[in-house]
């Protein structure tokens, strides 16, 4: 079994991409936008850290010596940063992986493949235009369209992190549940480890998070 912080490197990998150095450079999925300044994933075993590749060596250092002795001291994180450049933006929310998925059914999910993909054009326009990025992608029709959907928002060799849509009309069903749980089957199927993460003002993903009894392994904080 891995532990949170294995989970968090896994996550934090998903992600963002890479340079040789290990800094973050852009967002693992199209149109592949810039990262944030720092990335924080914060787990009971420790933390994994992240920073921009153009983020100045100085700055890095002074934020190195506050979170070796606290990780989530994010106000000091902050005021460091606000010298030399402006923060837009602050975002926080769980991360979490799936339970063991053995006695999961699946009634009503549809698995979307390059034969049926034409069902998410009108649905869901920008995953049919980047379906290649997006599979495992699994869908729920109801009254002839698609009501449902989640597929990998970003992946790697090694993990997936889902994308989970249901349709305010179609809430309450168990849809959400339902696809997600096919499209993790699916991912643990392929030999990838399925993951899920959200912003603590998300309540209704977080609700999904409940219902589908995910183990939350850490908190993501990102500064951009």
């Amino acid at each position: 079994m891995l532990s949170d912080l294995e989970l968090m490197r896994y996550h934090v990998d998903v992600l963002f991409n890479h340079n040789t150095d290990n800094r973050i450079t852009v967002i693992n999925e199209p149109p592949f936008d810039v990262a944030p300044l720092i990335f924080i994933g914060a787990t009971r075993d420790g933390s994994v850290v992240r920073y921009l590749n153009s983020l100045n060596a100085e700055i890095i250092e002074r934020i190195e010596h506050v979170i070796r002795k606290n990780p989530t001291n994010i106000a000091e994180v902050i005021k460091i940063i606000t010298l030399d450049q402006t923060l837009n933006d602050l975002s926080f929310g769980p991360t979490y992986a799936f339970p063991d998925l053995k006695d999961k059914t699946s009634t009503k999910a549809i698995k979307v493949t390059t034969e049926n993909k034409e069902l998410l054009k009108p649905y869901f326009p920008y995953t049919f235009e980047d379906f290649a990025y997006k599979q495992p992608c699994f869908i729920i029709v109801e009254d002839n369209k698609v009501v449902s959907i989640c597929c990998s928002a970003r992946q790697t060799s090694k993990a997936d992190e889902a994308s989970v849509y249901t349709n305010e009309d179609y809430r309450g069903r168990g849809y959400g549940v339902d696809v997600t749980t096919a499209w993790a089957a699916e991912v643990k199927k392929q030999g990838r480890i399925a993951l899920y993460s959200t912003s603590w003002d998300n309540f209704a993903s977080q609700s999904l998070a409940r219902n589908l009894k995910l183990v939350q392994y850490g908190t993501d904080i990102l500064l951009s």
